[in-house]
């Protein structure tokens, strides 16, 4: 099991700050979520790599439906350069109530996931190098060798986590192209409900007994643990790996409902994972 922290609120310098707390209190990777309009992911991102060495980086999530693929090819590859290979991408449709509709982007749910896999195709080829073409329903790509960049260090590609709905057969198939999953399960009328540890089994059995990539993969679960009772974090996050998790992602999101939002972050992350096992916790920055 990994452990990483998803940064609620706060800006570059932030992120940076609390990016290099988390690695010296034993924290796996470090994420922020990516905005229509607000604070910029991928500049949050960089800063955090600047004053970190071991901690993995990434967003959580990048709705790939209104973004520029190619330049999304292009940050995620320099940052991993930048990072020394610590980029984790994570993909999904988007919360279209953030700001999708305000600022003229797509809504519809068919549309915006064609986009998706179209992204994800032109993403995973630009890291591999020219010539790349691509002929889609939305993107038509030639080759180039204009200031061609370097690709990621991260080899065949950068590690993508997508969002997948348990079970819908389409999301699925995505998501066996790639190398983990953020659940999203549902009801039978569709509305969404809590992820539970039996759903990880299914979906564990699932992904074992259907997918042919030979790349590593990660079932991802998110949640709170109380990090001043570090037994009983523990045991809540024990339940997921049985399961079969892999990261466990602690996720302060009702924290804008508390008046010291800063301090119980900050609080929060130097109080180290809920870890289950023996690993260190500390890391010297020389």
């Amino acid at each position: 099991m990994k452990y990483g922290f998803v940064l609620p609120n706060g800006d570059a310098r932030v992120a940076a700050d609390l990016a290099r707390a988390a690695e010296d209190a034993g924290w796996d990777g470090f994420f922020v979520w990516e905005p229509v309009w607000g604070v910029d992911a991928w500049v949050s991102l960089t800063a955090a790599a600047m004053v970190t060495r071991r901690i993995r980086l990434g967003t959580l999530l990048s709705p790939i439906s209104r973004m520029r693929p190619w330049k999304l090819a292009s940050e995620t590859a320099t940052l991993d350069n930048l990072s020394g290979g610590r980029v984790i991408l994570s993909v999904g449709l988007g919360a279209t109530d953030t700001g999708f509709a305000a600022f003229g982007e797509v809504t519809d749910r068919r549309t915006r996931a064609e986009l998706l896999d179209e992204g994800l195709d032109i993403l995973t080829g630009l890291w591999r190098g020219q010539p790349f073409s691509y002929e889609g329903t939305h993107y038509k790509i030639q080759p180039t060798d204009f200031m061609v960049p370097p690709p990621p260090i991260q080899q065949p590609r950068i590690p993508i986590w997508v969002v997948g709905a348990w079970q819908r057969p389409k999301s699925m198939a995505r998501v066996l192209r790639y190398d983990g999953i953020l659940p999203n399960t549902l009801t039978a009328e569709g509305g969404h409900r809590p992820l539970t540890t039996d759903d990880v089994r299914e979906i564990k059995a699932y992904i074992d007994t259907n997918r042919t990539e030979t790349m590593p993969f990660d079932i991802v679960a998110e949640g709170t643990t109380p990090g001043d009772r570090p037994d009983e974090a523990a045991e809540i996050v024990r339940g997921w790996a049985d399961a079969g998790a892999t990261w466990w992602i602690e996720a302060m999101w009702s924290i804008f409902d508390q008046p010291d939002i800063a301090d119980s972050v900050r609080r929060r992350v130097e109080q180290g994972p809920p870890r289950i096992d023996d690993r260190p916790q500390t890391t010297d920055h020389g």
